[in-house]
């Protein structure tokens, strides 16, 4: 702890340190030292004779004579010499505008020889660049917007099949999995292609509506080439994905680019995807990775989840309409 004491002729702060034990437990050793002498001194308080000496030649009388000093070295061997520091101040006067780097080159043209990240850390110190005070604000998320009914939004996206389950012979990947997941009651809806194309995600989407036994009003993804053309062109046109959804009433919500947190659900998902069945089936066709795929998802809507309190998707569902309420 510091206690501050402040000067009320010349507006400074001077600083005392409170006395420590330690520093008391000192001047004891000193006093008896000088009374009884160093051996008995060093006897009575258990200290070795080195360590007296050490201290009575610090000792001035004075508590602030027994205080530690800071140990550290005011030079280092490899420091920037008067020469460098020189030829820094002089052409960053001229290159007051320069960047680090182009400053760093021209420095070296003329024989300066310390790395960048060294002359950097001497100019801060010089006072050229400021040390950043300022934290980053913290992220602060939206309340995120519950579901009242199934169907309300209903999340879509694509995962890739690891290629070590398929037949892929050389390429990326053999299939992927397209995704419908409902945020009210998890149930989901799973579907395997050969392509990521807008045509199987019309055809995933077009299947996925009549999988589910209620009607969707909006359907979430991200900016991915088979759901939207917006980041695409000028003047983009509907994709075929877009166009069932236009059909069928379907309002198609994107979310922030990069962002995929907020397609969290459909995201989640894919992750237990990855560790309950990708790690441990394989498939040698695109009818048997589906005919597994089904089986796989239907265990899946089974499944009690701690977000529905411990009960699956199905039964969630089937909870719901035994209260009598529709959103028809």
């Amino acid at each position: 702890m510091i206690i501050l004491q402040q000067n009320k002729n010349k507006e400074t702060f001077t600083y005392m340190a409170i006395l420590t034990q330690d520093v008391l437990f000192k001047q004891a050793i000193m006093r008896y030292t000088q009374r009884s002498g160093v051996t008995k001194a060093a006897c009575r308080y258990k200290v070795t004779r080195q360590w007296i000496y050490y201290w009575l030649r610090k000792y001035d009388g004075t508590l602030e004579s027994l205080h530690e000093k800071s140990r550290k070295p005011h030079s280092h061997p490899n420091q920037h010499t008067e020469e460098e520091l020189t030829l820094i101040t002089n052409m960053r006067r001229r290159n007051g505008d320069t960047g680090l780097v182009d400053f760093w080159v021209k420095l070296r043209q003329r024989g300066y020889t310390r790395t960048l990240s060294a002359l950097f850390r001497v100019m801060r110190k010089m006072g050229y660049y400021e040390k950043k005070t300022e934290k980053k604000p913290k992220y602060i998320p939206k309340p995120y917007e519950q579901m009242k009914y199934p169907g309300q939004r209903v999340q879509v996206d694509v995962k890739y099949v690891p290629v070590m389950c398929t037949p892929a012979h050389g390429k990326k990947t053999a299939f992927y999995q397209f995704t419908a997941i409902d945020e009210y009651s998890r149930q989901r809806y799973l579907e395997g292609f050969s392509d990521n194309s807008s045509y199987s995600a019309a055809v995933f989407m077009s299947h996925a509506m009549q999988y589910f036994k209620f009607r969707i009003e909006c359907v979430q993804t991200d900016n991915g080439g088979e759901f939207t053309k917006h980041y695409q062109s000028e003047k983009p046109k509907l994709t075929q994905f877009q166009e069932v959804l236009a059909a069928n009433g379907i309002r198609h919500k994107l979310i922030r680019v990069f962002t995929p947190r907020h397609n969290g659900k459909v995201e989640r998902s894919h992750r237990k995807d990855q560790e309950r069945f990708y790690n441990k089936h394989s498939f040698y066709s695109l009818e048997d990775y589906n005919k597994q795929l089904r089986k796989y998802n239907k265990d899946y809507n089974d499944f009690p989840m701690r977000p529905l309190n411990w009960l699956s998707p199905n039964q969630y569902l089937k909870n719901f309409y035994a209260q009598g309420v529709t959103n028809v």
